[in-house]
């Protein structure tokens, strides 16, 4: 692996996406109770991103897989998305003040619409640069800065809300856009993605082109006789449903279960991405060494077990300041699994295909993925209405469970 400097600053991509929907997660569901909601409809709230996520990221992987223009094929999404997506998050605090539910709905249906613009080519960008047998250490060193902004979103996050919940909103929405804009300065396609002088594609045939090449890819999805591809698949659709539960409850969990606050809760999802930061890039080069799909394995009983310690911790013990501290070292540790799990995955689905078809690999990744963003939520609220906050931690622990299972059925993928 040779080229770190250049990983690194396609990490800002990573960067800037990764401050903004911790702090989308951890306090757009605190300010949804203003309006009198219940979990089970908070949760289907926070679908909103993911349901424009599985319509648009596989279908925006295969069409800037052929976009050809003067920049490349991945840039002018980014260009798009990303200063219109940092926009309508950094209204979200003056939507809150006035108090209207559609105005809210509306402010946050564009945000996620912009977002889901420039994703898949983001990441679409590290195998476009990266030969197949260092994409685990790449996706370690990518990870690394996703884990950072992450990091800073939690950490900075809690006294900037604690002082005036708009500013992390509004200084998020600022770091966001810079880190994009750094992307596009900076990392320059391969020449052969940018359009020649008289060679322009008509944008009809690059869409047809597009939807055609994804319904190719889904047919390898669900109808190849080797199974590895959709079992890889599944097993990330279902960690990302134990995943998103945790992330998007677990600060209405602290508040109203433990009895500290979402901030505090916000904090303690700090420690996870602070030791998910700091494995990011010892996770990559541990897959090379013994194989990716045993060290997402190993990462994923990590998880497994800091979430039974949790639940343990919260039912067993009396004293809140001695939980709370406990909780701050299980996810701590759950953060080191989770960085295993992380990210040896997307390299597993795209050294399943060719270079010419990345970004509709890339696509099916985060097709799955935002498909559990989607499930999660309402269903992790629905038990929680039923059966109370007990219910969020046992909700994760059986998803995390059956990925487990589903990914000892990989077969292919794996470092050469």
């Amino acid at each position: 692996m040779k080229n770190y400097k250049k990983l690194f600053l396609l990490g800002f991509g990573f960067f800037g996406i990764s401050i903004v929907w911790p702090l989308y997660n951890a306090y757009v569901p605190i300010f949804l109770k203003d309006f009198s909601l219940s979990s089970t409809s908070i949760g289907f709230v926070m679908t909103i991103d993911n349901i424009f996520a599985i319509f648009m990221l596989p279908l925006i992987g295969v069409l800037s897989d052929q976009t050809r223009t003067r920049l490349g094929r991945r840039m002018p999404y980014i260009l798009i998305g990303a200063p219109l997506g940092a926009l309508f998050f950094s209204l979200i605090p003056f939507a809150r003040e006035m108090h209207l539910l559609w105005f809210f709905m509306l402010n946050i249906i564009f945000m996620n619409f912009f977002m889901a613009l420039f994703r898949s080519p983001v990441i679409a960008l590290m195998p476009d640069i990266t030969p197949p047998k260092y994409r685990s250490q790449a996706n370690g060193v990518i990870n690394f800065m996703g884990g950072l902004g992450a990091l800073l979103a939690y950490f900075a996050g809690k006294p900037l809300y604690d002082k005036n919940y708009a500013l992390p909103f509004w200084l998020g929405a600022l770091i966001m856009l810079i880190a994009l804009m750094l992307v596009v300065i900076f990392i320059k396609e391969d020449e052969k993605y940018k359009i020649k002088e008289g060679k322009k594609k008509k944008i009809d045939n690059v869409f047809s082109k597009s939807f055609s090449e994804l319904k190719v890819n889904l047919k390898e999805v669900f109808l190849s006789k080797e199974k590895s591809l959709l079992m890889i698949l599944l097993s990330i659709l279902f960690w990302f449903i134990g995943y998103n539960a945790l992330e998007t409850f677990f600060t209405s969990y602290a508040k109203f279960r433990i009895g500290i606050s979402e901030s505090t809760g916000a904090f303690i999802l700090g420690f996870f991405s602070l030791t998910f930061m700091l494995f990011s890039i010892p996770a990559g080069f541990i897959g090379a060494k013994i194989g990716r799909k045993k060290t997402m394995t190993i990462g994923l009983a990590i998880v497994i077990l800091i979430s039974i310690l949790s639940i343990a911790s919260v039912n067993m013990i009396n004293n809140t300041s001695l939980v709370t501290r406990l909780l701050f070292i299980y996810f701590a540790l759950g953060g080191i699994g989770w960085g295993m799990v992380n990210v040896n995955s997307l390299p597993t689905v795209v050294d399943m295909t060719t270079e010419e078809k990345l970004g509709g690999y890339t696509g099916l990744y985060y097709f799955f993925s935002m498909s559990a963003n989607i499930i999660a939520p309402p269903l992790a609220g629905f038990f929680i209405d039923i059966l109370g906050y007990d219910s969020l931690l046992y909700f994760s622990i059986a998803s995390f469970f059956v990925a487990t299972i589903t990914l000892q059925f990989v077969r292919r993928g794996d470092v050469k």
